[in-house]
């Protein structure tokens, strides 16, 4: 949550010429309602299927760049889906960034409560060693700017693809 996947993701897929998709959006978009309302309505467990419907279809798709929801990755269906399917990394940030990036952002059902840091590091220490099993790359996306880490992803991608 804030560490940049959406804004990242629209931009790679710019610069490749393919389809972007963020699940969190797909899943409003298939909804008609924001994400906060589902977990008022189903709680967690009934987003995380819908995510997990979701993720399925997209990670079968070639040639797009998907951005998950942060909690995507807690769940084994989810992650075997889009370790078999594409290439990941993990935009790496710390828990006081993080806070500050989503300090303002009122849509985030986890993040609700009083003490917003203690739940980001709370989430981030849970999810994290996920993040890291799962990663083809990891990038700090606290230390370099948008087009840095654009320019670092679209290098691997020709490096990959020449080898």
């Amino acid at each position: 949550m804030g560490a940049g996947k959406t804004t990242i993701g629209r931009q790679l897929a710019k610069k490749l010429s393919v389809s972007f998709f963020d699940s969190d959006h797909e899943i409003e978009k298939r909804t008609g309602v924001k994400i906060s309302l589902i977990f008022e309505i189903e709680g967690e467990e009934g987003f995380r299927r819908r995510e997990t419907q979701v993720l399925r279809e997209l990670s079968q798709m070639n040639n797009i760049v998907l951005s998950t929801g942060g909690g995507a990755m807690t769940q084994p269906e989810n992650r075997e889906a889009i370790k078999n399917n594409g290439y990941i990394i993990y935009l790496k940030s710390s828990p006081e960034m993080l806070f500050k990036r989503t300090a303002d952002d009122k849509r985030r059902p986890l993040l609700q409560g009083s003490n917003r840091l203690e739940q980001i590091r709370k989430i981030l220490t849970e999810r994290e060693p996920a993040y890291i099993e799962m990663a083809d790359e990891i990038i700090d996306s606290e230390k370099k700017s948008i087009k840095q880490i654009i320019q670092n992803i679209l290098e691997r991608i020709n490096k990959d693809e020449n080898h």
